[in-house]
């Protein structure tokens, strides 16, 4: 989702971040700070650099003010993208003679001509009301551009809501039943609700262990696969050359 900015940002980590990990997301918003936006004095991003506070939340919420970022804390990935770009435009003011001789990125012709995209009028205010409906309902990320939101829609109702789409994830494997009776958990909550609660989540944790192996197995194979026809010179009474 912000794989190209934090590409960008030259962030270490760009195709695996994860806004909802909470400490992921306080580590990455106290980098972007002091590496990027750098709207604090040093001495001021005591607060933000506290990440285990439980007054954090608090901290980030000022500084989401203080930047006047649109919007608030509990939308949490609109005010990452909103970040990242405002860190995007700093890093090129920081460094406009290494970028702008770089080439900009222009649609083809058979691109423009394949995109029917191209030719909407983003600047439409019905065409703005309705793109922001869809992407509520659809609960897409909001984006300054209405082209980008259009485009995400478009490629979840591609990959998601199609027939096809629809038809394969209707092909679920229904697993045997489970008498949970039959299975002892070890202790007791004190609470039938939560003792059978547990008991799922054991045996879920125990059909995981069992694909882990069956992953190791397989792993174990193809390397024996590999090396299980040394040559083998008797004389020496060594494996090997």
């Amino acid at each position: 989702m912000f794989r190209r900015k934090l590409t960008a940002l030259d962030y270490h980590n760009p195709s695996g971040f994860d806004c909802n990990d909470e400490t992921e997301f306080r580590n990455f918003i106290v980098w972007l700070e002091d590496q990027k936006i750098r709207h604090y004095k040093i001495e001021d991003r005591v607060n933000l650099r506290n990440i285990p506070s439980s007054e954090w939340p608090k901290s980030f919420e000022q500084y989401l003010q203080d930047v006047n970022c649109p919007f608030s804390v509990q939308e949490r990935q609109e005010s990452v993208d909103w970040l990242l770009g405002l860190a995007v435009r700093f890093e090129y003011g920081d460094n406009v003679e290494k970028y702008k001789n770089c080439p900009p990125a222009t649609a083809t012709k058979a691109e423009k001509a394949s995109d029917p995209l191209i030719h909407l009028d983003s600047n439409n205010p019905d065409f703005k009301a309705g793109v922001m409906g869809l992407a509520n309902m659809l609960k897409i990320q909001r984006h300054d551009d209405y082209l980008v939101m259009l485009k995400a829609i478009r490629i979840l109702i591609q990959e998601r809501l199609t027939p096809e789409a629809i038809a394969k994830a209707r092909q679920s494997k229904e697993g045997l039943p489970v008498a949970l009776d039959k299975h002892i958990l070890g202790f007791d909550t004190g609470d039938a609700t939560l003792n059978e609660a547990a008991q799922i989540l054991r045996l879920l944790h125990i059909g995981e262990l069992r694909d882990l192996q069956t992953r190791i197995n397989e792993a174990i194979v193809a390397v024996q696969a590999i090396i299980a026809d040394p040559k083998t010179d008797h004389r020496l009474g060594k494996v090997g050359r």
